[in-house]
């Protein structure tokens, strides 16, 4: 066993875990939490200088960044699984999806969801999370639209694209999407694979 994740499962750390087990890897998992207890101890940043989780290693390879593990840990052993590109387009696609995910609805949707449910009440700021939700409507359009007569986003079948879509999608399962009906349906889909509840039960 040479692959290592390390982090919480309820963190982004769910994203490689996600697609070590879509991937069917035999890795470790090291739930390293987050502070002055956990990523930020020094013998963590050996692993991850910047002491924060996720962090991977694999033999000698150290590496950080959710979706850079991802996009690694598809690269090196999607074995025929499907969930990496087959063309260069298909790899552009895949990144497209992934970087409008990180940089369209991430941040807001992280802001909606501590903000409606995460936080004790007494902390939450509904105006926040009502701004935040607002922000996403027309990203969510977008998605949607691309999701028109497709169940897949890209090469007609389950890929890193959704993989990386739907983790940062994840805490919308507790939102009304009745008005993104194909991301409604693509999310409970993508979330409900055999891979994607194991890695829920981890984080849950």
């Amino acid at each position: 066993m040479s692959v290592t994740i390390y982090g919480v499962a309820a963190s982004r750390t769910m994203r490689p875990l996600w697609a070590a087990l879509e991937l069917g890897i035999d890795f470790k998992h090291e739930p390293i939490a987050f502070g002055e207890t956990g990523s930020r101890k020094p013998e963590f940043r050996s692993v991850n200088p910047n002491g924060k989780i996720p962090a991977l290693k694999d033999g000698d390879l150290l590496l950080f960044e959710s979706m850079a593990i991802d996009w690694y840990l598809v690269r090196k052993y999607d074995n025929g699984k499907g969930l990496a590109p087959r063309n260069l387009e298909e790899e552009a696609a895949i990144l497209q999806w992934t970087f409008w995910a990180m940089t369209e609805v991430e941040k807001q949707i992280i802001e909606w969801a501590f903000n409606a449910f995460v936080w004790p009440a007494e902390r939450r700021a509904p105006k926040v999370a009502e701004a935040a939700m607002a922000s996403i409507q027309a990203p969510l359009q977008v998605l949607d639209q691309a999701l028109a007569g497709k169940q897949w986003l890209v090469g007609e079948r389950f890929t890193l694209a959704d993989l990386n879509v739907a983790a940062v999608l994840y805490r919308l399962l507790q939102a009304d999407l009745s008005h993104v009906p194909n991301v409604q349906s693509w999310l409970r889909l993508c979330l409900e694979r055999p891979a994607a509840l194991a890695m829920r039960k981890m984080r849950e």
